[in-house]
């Protein structure tokens, strides 16, 4: 099958589509970047405006490290740089929403710039947040401060994703019930006011290569369940489509939706699946399996301590978490859908107790019985020399697997 583009995607609507990997773990995009060149396939990564700024966001990088990043995990894995599409998604003042409107969006304006000069080729152009003293913004002035960031990246004539009805980042913060999909009226309304803004801006030929809308196609996660695609009640919004030649939807929170929902989602138009904490969710639960393994196997290793030191470093941070889990905080630390666990991985006691892990399993052979107990996935991994970071990435494969094979039209 031939390798998809993101300029093939409304040529190939509701029949293939990208998944977006949105993640800066290295063993995550290890993963994303070893299952692409398995299966001759375009490899999205995308950084979000807190995670990757020109500030450093809080994973200390900026957009030109993150691009390094990628290329060199790249040449590791042996993946052709060819395939590498490089996204950013959310970027707007959001970094720097508790600002004045214009020192966040010249701040904005610098990311935008940082990330289209470092390579990235999608942007999703996000202003739909207040800034210190203001109202929510109204539709017309979100795509006003949309356009003004586009004018940013322009010298680079990136691809441009609209269109801010979004899930949380992160997922919800309470059990769900339903999710609304996005208005048919809504839709059409958000592209018209943003290719009006654009006219009147002199961006025509930037609003050409808007290649996206995102929209609220009905899907979600809580911290404990999963809102899953129901094509039946995302039709009228589905049938826009039709009036917006050279567009697809993107859609955003299609974590642990499972293939049948994600290829679903690609026939009814989503050309772009975006997927993140489903992907450190996978490695947490290797590691955390290994973690056990170790506990069971070695005399002298201790009782979890990778678990220990996430949570040490959870309850010494608390600002990624504490808003987002109320009930029964202690287990949602670690286990929630949301997986704000991963804010924490690059925590000192948290890397050190990976580091010790990865050296006190490396060579182990684990009994399949034991690796039964813990990880049955991995049984293949059983009884051999075991390499805890291919394990780990393998987890991660299976995971993201369902994205590719539904964006390729596989059968399930």
């Amino acid at each position: 099958m031939t390798r998809l583009a993101l300029t093939d995607l409304a040529a190939n609507r509701g029949r293939r589509g990208i998944p977006s990997i949105c993640s800066a773990h290295p063993l995550v995009l290890r993963a994303a970047l070893r299952l692409g060149q398995q299966r001759d396939a375009t490899v999205l990564i995308e950084a979000t405006c807190n995670q990757v700024n020109h500030q450093g966001g809080y994973t200390g990088m900026t957009p030109e490290g993150f691009a390094s990043l990628v290329a060199d995990l790249a040449r590791r894995e042996g993946c052709d740089p060819s395939r590498i599409v490089l996204g950013g998604d959310h970027l707007g003042p959001n970094p720097w929403r508790h600002l004045p409107p214009d020192q966040a969006m010249a701040e904005a304006e610098q990311m935008v710039r940082a990330y289209a000069r470092a390579g990235f080729t999608k942007i999703h152009l996000d202003a739909s947040m207040p800034c210190a003293g203001e109202a929510a913004p109204d539709d017309t002035l979100i795509a006003q401060r949309a356009a003004r960031l586009a004018q940013a990246a322009e010298s680079h004539r990136p691809l441009y994703v609209i269109g801010t009805e979004v899930p949380p980042p992160g997922g919800a913060d309470h059990h769900l019930d339903s999710v609304t999909p996005t208005l048919p009226e809504a839709a059409l309304r958000t592209v018209e006011i943003h290719r009006q803004v654009f006219h009147d801006a002199g961006l025509d030929d930037a609003f050409a290569r808007a290649i996206a809308l995102v929209v609220q196609p009905g899907v979600e996660f809580g911290n404990s369940n999963v809102i899953r695609y129901r094509p039946e009640i995302a039709r009228d919004l589905t049938a826009v489509l039709n009036r917006l030649p050279g567009m697809v939807f993107e859609a955003h929170s299609t974590d642990y939706q499972g293939q049948d929902r994600l290829a679903a989602l690609v026939r009814d138009g989503s050309g772009i699946l975006k997927v993140g904490p489903e992907a450190t969710f996978a490695l947490r639960e290797a590691f955390y399996a290994l973690d056990l393994i170790a506990s069971d196997l070695l005399p002298d290793y201790g009782d979890r301590p990778l678990y220990h030191a996430f949570e040490a470093a959870m309850l010494a941070a608390p600002a990624d978490w504490e808003r987002h889990y109320h009930d029964n905080p202690r287990v949602l630390r670690h286990y929630s859908y949301s997986d704000r666990i991963r804010y924490y991985w690059l925590a000192d006691p948290v890397r050190d107790a990976v580091a010790r892990l990865i050296a006190a399993m490396s060579g182990q052979r684990i009994p399949e019985p034991l690796f039964s107990q813990h990880l049955p996935t991995a049984l293949r991994f059983a009884d051999a020399p075991l390499h805890p970071e291919e394990m780990a990435i393998a987890h991660v494969i299976a995971r993201l697997t369902p994205y590719f094979a539904a964006c390729e039209g596989e059968d399930i």
